[in-house]
């Protein structure tokens, strides 16, 4: 008497997210929540098939005319310098070369704790070798308005021109957050991608919230 063997397959309650997810990341090298959702990201190109590209936003134009803390608005106000280099780098090596230079940059800021920005800069710049003129930019306004291009192309034209820190375009549609206080890792960080982007494709979702709890660790 022969042997069957039958396989059964359960239907995935991800079912449909086969396909390569495309990922448009916003950050501000200043912000810690976008810093550790990037750390995030970077765990689930490992784990699934993610087409993931890095954008510049920025915390200073997304506060303007905003009532802030003392020690926020200190923070905001400086950040454009990072901002600016960023944006400045893109223009004259493309914009692959935003992942590494928010990684020198975020490691110093949000790792090393290390306020002073234009040391930051130009440590980054010489980590991965790249033209140490590009600093002056951090002084120089005339880069503002390639920020501007940059931060207003991560805004959702369908909320009123809304943007947080941070922001990601998942194929296409527009999301502020997930915020995080730790960055998943391994299997857990592909499992929250996937929940992330079965809400994100869902077209009638628009919110998921709760009362944050617990300290960052970047």
């Amino acid at each position: 008497m022969g042997l069957i063997l039958v396989r059964v397959s359960t239907p995935s309650a991800l079912s449909g997210q086969e396909k390569p997810a495309t990922v448009d990341f916003y950050f501000d090298p200043a912000c810690p929540f976008a810093w550790i959702s990037s750390r995030w990201m970077l765990e689930v190109e490992r784990e699934r098939p993610v087409e993931l590209r890095f954008r510049v936003m920025s915390l200073y134009l997304h506060n303007v005319g905003n009532e802030l803390p003392g020690w926020y608005r200190d923070l905001v106000d400086r950040s454009i310098g990072p901002v600016r280099v960023a944006v400045a780098a893109a223009e004259r090596c493309g914009d692959g070369v935003l992942r590494d230079l928010y990684t020198a940059f975020g490691t110093r800021i949000h790792q090393k704790k290390d306020e002073d920005f234009d040391v930051v800069i130009a440590e980054s710049l010489a980590e991965l070798g790249l033209p140490s003129s590009l600093a002056a930019a951090a002084h120089d306004p005339a880069y503002d308005e390639a920020v501007r291009r940059s931060h207003d192309s991560g805004k959702d034209p369908e909320a009123d021109g809304y943007v947080g820190t941070p922001t990601m375009h998942i194929d296409g549609a527009v999301w502020f957050g997930p915020v995080l206080n730790e960055a998943p890792t391994g299997a857990e960080a592909g499992r929250l991608f996937d929940s992330v982007r079965l809400l994100a494709g869902y077209p009638d979702f628009f919110e998921l919230k709760r009362t944050r709890t617990g300290s960052l660790r970047p």
